[in-house]
């Protein structure tokens, strides 16, 4: 049997297709540096976390196309060692990515080369502002930076109170750095940094100690500690030894030491920062899983102090990035840079380091990368881990930690985090922490120094004894010892001791000389600052800055009283204002026309010719002024708006009894010279304060220099005032204020100021951080009661217990106003209204069946005139019209036709005594009725009675 030959193109095919299976079943290899110090607490944590999140990223993932492998190497914390070993990776291993540096030093470095070989290095322990992916395109943050949390000790600050915070940190990039950060921080929360303590990363136990012991000799008492674990040890050991953790002082440390608790042995009572982490099933079962793993590599580590702090999350969360980014590589993007270029500088020269073929596009995998990892949600913006919130520790007894609240960028501090609810009203708030001392009384951040420089106060010290309550400053000869006192000195005491710290000042004589030179040397640095009466000026303020004014004042003036009584013509006519006078005349005529107008119908005393009747009413209105009237009124109406009106006029006229004796009786004084404007109108000279800015302010405003006189003193102003030699003084109200509390018997000051100036305040050369401490200061003791009672000290009470400090005071009499007596006008005016309106109802009542066919008229004039007739006819049925006498007189009225003096018609004028004079004839009474009972002529003669435009004739009673 013939053997069957095999086709070596078949065999050739076959091998082919296996070694391709066998290539696709195999996972790309991805060579990674690790780059760390072996030997650092950081380093120790990074070696058991990386290796433990690849283990289990690719247990999640079994079957990732890619694997990482991890080239380690130690820097031993060299720079150069970190360096030369990123050469060595990138260069002869082949790395696609560096896993480190550990410090901010070594990150910047191996960056720059990184960049070059555009290599992607992440960092998962560099947290220094100074290397940033800014700076080096190919590096990314893979942990938060140390900016951030400036903003949260800053607003710890603020909450606590602490105006002056010193920064405890390491002298090198990672330390300096973050200084700038945290200044800027705490000066937008108002706080500020007064001096620094930085200290080598190689400092002795004694050179921190020193350190120590010089600053517990200062105020200041509230501290922010940013260094490495090995350092921070130190400081914090040194600075118990000091006695600077007990009661008092207040300590705050940075992440990079919250994280590492264990390492440092944090004292009670220091509070820490820590990145947020939530708290997750997942986290659990990593840390416990962590814990095991790093105490079996590290058998001698503490097991309390085995803690999963922030950098091992960080580290865990770069690797599985790294991993996960990895995976996006292709066989293609691995193959081998190009070598080195041999060159002067041999294998290692930097100008020839090959560019890496997977960078870019490894670079973008891991940037772009996002996933909940262990510390929240994983995710590179602009290349640094994203900022969610930090956590607020209270460190405890062992190292042990307790959270008391959280902070974040839009939320600030609160208790607890996130959402509204019952969260919301703990914002600004934080559960309460045990201080150093076992303490829970917050500290205020400062003590009065054992050892600082006090502020170099200059105060004049050449003052005018008249002006003492002001200011001044003694010295005694025997011991030298300055003592300060007056109002102004009382005023600035008082605000040092409202500031949030201490401030230890030395009162130092100022000699005579003006006020703006006094400026110039606080500005040049010969005075820390300038406490004395300044004005506050546009020209001062460009040599110092002032604080708010802690006095107001303005410019005005004092002259001499004069007594102004019998020197006026009109007087008489003072007592009561225009207004009042014009109301008053007003009324009187109103309510005489009111009397009338109920009267005219019923009583003769108001009928008569016009002019008779308008005399009358006029006589009637203003003869009650003296109750001099002598018309009867007869009408109830009539009697009631009387009686009203009398009540009136008897308070009107005993107002102005009154007022018009205290202007004859009262001495009227008033300042010769009433305003600025008769002063400058006038020729009188002018005095002022010698030494002062009035000369350049009156000058300025084109007063005439000529007539301004300088005085020293307050006693002189009183002589020259006195005799003649000027007629009034221009100052500052204060200084007049001090002049009148001892000569106010004589003179006064002048209502309102002629100008406004910027008050008084307290100079600091320019920037001074000074200035808006003691402005608040100032605030705040200007609205306590403490002001109130400085002033009244060094200047009694407001009025100097004299009454005649200010023109138009107890002395004069106003004159009485319209507003004093509007209710009265109510009442007496509605009074007379009212009762012109029942009277007038009850004429249209009574005479409706002829004011009906009247009101037809077709032409309202005829209408007006006929109704007027009417009205201005006698009311005949009135009581006041009746005859009086005997027996059983008929009740019908006859009308008598003899109609007003004023009526519209002709008629024969009758007198009233003809009607009511007594007949025999009539047996005993005048018969105005007919008796006949019934009939057409009783009618007739009861309708003319009525009206007598209706009857043509003038009835007689027979």
């Amino acid at each position: 049997m013939a053997g069957h030959t095999v086709n070596p193109l078949f065999l050739l095919l076959f091998l082919g297709c296996l070694l391709f299976a066998a290539a696709v079943a195999q996972p790309l290899t991805v060579t990674v540096g690790l780059i760390i110090d072996g030997g650092s607490p950081v380093g120790k944590i990074a070696n058991t976390t990386i290796p433990m999140a690849l283990d289990d990223f690719y247990a999640a993932f079994p079957g990732s196309p890619a694997r990482v492998r991890l080239l380690h190497r130690d820097s031993r914390g060299d720079v150069v060692a970190a360096a030369s070993a990123a050469l060595e990776l990138m260069e002869t291993r082949g790395v696609r990515a560096i896993l480190g540096p550990q410090s901010s030093v070594e990150s910047a470095f191996v960056a720059d080369l990184a960049t070059r070989a555009e290599v992607p290095v992440v960092s998962f322990s560099a947290t220094s502002p100074s290397v940033s992916p800014g700076d080096g395109r190919f590096f990314a943050r893979a942990a938060l930076s140390d900016a951030p949390q400036t903003g949260a000790i800053a607003a710890l600050a603020r909450h606590f109170g602490w105006r002056r915070v010193v920064p405890i940190y390491q002298d090198d990039d990672y330390g300096a750095a973050f200084v700038p950060f945290l200044v800027d921080a705490l000066t937008a929360e108002g706080s500020e940094v007064p001096y620094r303590c930085a200290l080598p990363a190689g400092a002795s136990t004694d050179a921190v100690a020193a350190a120590m012991y010089r600053m517990e000799s200062l105020q200041t008492r509230a501290f922010v500690v940013h260094t490495r674990p090995d350092l921070a040890e130190r400081v914090l050991a040194a600075a118990e030894a000091a006695g600077m953790m007990g009661e008092g002082f207040a300590w705050v440390i940075t992440d990079g030491l919250t994280g590492l608790l264990g390492s440092i042995n944090a004292p009670q009572g220091v509070i820490g920062l820590a990145p947020y982490v939530p708290t997750t099933p997942r986290l659990r079962d990593v840390r416990r899983r962590w814990v095991r793993r790093f105490m079996s590599e590290h058998p001698g580590a503490d097991s309390e102090h085995a803690e999963m702090g922030s950098y091992a999350v960080w580290a865990y969360d770069a690797a599985w990035a790294i991993a996960s980014a990895a995976e996006h590589l292709t066989a293609g993007d691995l193959s081998p840079p190009g070598g080195l270029v041999e060159g002067k500088g041999g294998p290692t020269d930097i100008a020839g380091l090959g560019k890496s073929r997977s960078g870019k596009k490894f670079l973008e995998a891991i940037t772009k990368t996002t996933f909940e990892g262990l510390g929240g949600r994983f995710e590179l913006v602009d290349g640094e881990l994203a900022v969610h919130a930090f956590r607020v520790l209270n460190i405890m007894d062992k190292g042990k930690e307790r959270s008391i609240g959280f902070w974040t960028k839009n939320g600030g501090l609160t208790r607890h985090l996130g959402g509204g609810g019952a969260n919301a009203s703990s914002n600004g708030e934080l559960a309460p922490v045990i201080w150093p001392g076992e303490s829970t009384v917050v500290p205020r951040g400062w003590v009065l120094p054992t050892s600082a420089r006090r502020l170099r106060v200059a105060v004049p010290g050449s003052v005018n004894p008249g002006y003492r309550p002001i200011v001044h400053l003694d010295v005694d000869a025997a011991t030298n010892r300055t003592t300060a006192g007056g109002f102004v000195v009382e005023v600035f005491e008082a605000a040092v001791r409202l500031l949030p710290y201490a401030l230890p000042v030395e009162y130092v004589k100022a000699e005579s000389m003006p006020y703006d030179k006094l400026v110039q040397m606080v500005g040049n640095g010969t005075f820390d600052a300038a406490v004395a009466d300044m004005t506050i000026t546009a020209a001062r303020s460009s040599h110092v800055d002032f604080t708010l004014p802690f006095m107001a004042s303005g410019i005005a003036m004092v002259a001499p009283l004069q007594d102004h009584r019998g020197k006026r013509t009109w007087v008489f006519l003072k007592p009561l204002r225009y207004d009042l006078w014009i109301a008053s005349a007003a009324f009187f005529f109103f309510t005489g026309f009111a009397v009338w107008f109920v009267e005219h119908r019923d009583n003769d005393d108001f009928r008569g010719p016009p002019w008779h009747q308008l005399g009358t009413l006029l006589y009637f209105g203003f003869s009650t002024l003296v109750f001099a009237h002598r018309e009867d009124l007869r009408n109830n109406l009539s009697r009631f708006a009387a009686v009203v009106w009398f009540f009136f006029v008897l308070i009107l006229q005993s107002s102005y009894t009154a007022s018009l004796t205290s202007m004859l009786t009262v001495p009227q004084l008033e300042p010769s010279i009433a305003d600025y404007a008769a002063m400058w109108r006038g020729a009188e000279r002018v005095g002022i304060m010698n030494n002062s800015f009035m000369r350049d302010a009156m000058t300025r405003s084109g007063f005439p220099p000529a007539r301004l006189v300088p005085y020293k003193a307050a006693q002189s102003f009183h002589e020259a005032l006195l005799n003649g030699t000027i007629g009034a003084v221009v100052d500052e109200t204060p200084y007049l204020r001090i002049f009148l509390k001892s000569y106010c018997d004589r003179f006064a000051m002048t209502g309102g100021q002629l100008n406004k100036t910027g008050g008084f305040g307290f100079a600091f050369p320019k920037g001074s951080p000074y200035v808006a401490d003691l402005s608040r200061a100032i605030l705040a003791l200007t609205e306590s009661e403490e002001m109130n009672l400085i002033e009244r000290k060094w200047f009694g009470e407001s009025d100097n217990g004299c009454a005649a400090t200010q023109a138009g005071g107890p002395f004069t009499s106003d004159s009485l106003s319209f507003g004093s007596f509007w209710g009265l006008f109510l009442i007496t005016g509605a009074t007379s209204l009212l009762c012109c309106a029942v009277h007038l109802a009850t004429f249209v009542a009574s005479n409706r069946q002829h004011i009906l066919p009247i009101a037809s008229h077709p032409s309202w004039k005829g209408m007006i005139r006929r109704l007027a007739k009417l009205y201005d006819g006698r009311d005949l049925s009135a009581h006041t019209f009746r005859a009086k006498g005997g027996g059983g007189a008929s009740p019908s009225v006859l009308h008598d036709a003899a109609g007003s003096p004023i009526s519209l018609s002709n008629h024969t004028y009758v007198s009233n005594w003809s009607l009511q004079t007594s007949s025999p004839m009539a047996g005993g009474e005048i018969e105005l009725a007919a008796t006949a009972a019934g009939g057409e002529a009783d009618e007739e003669a009861t309708t003319a009675a009525r009206d007598p435009d209706v009857s043509g004739e003038n009835g007689r009673g027979q």
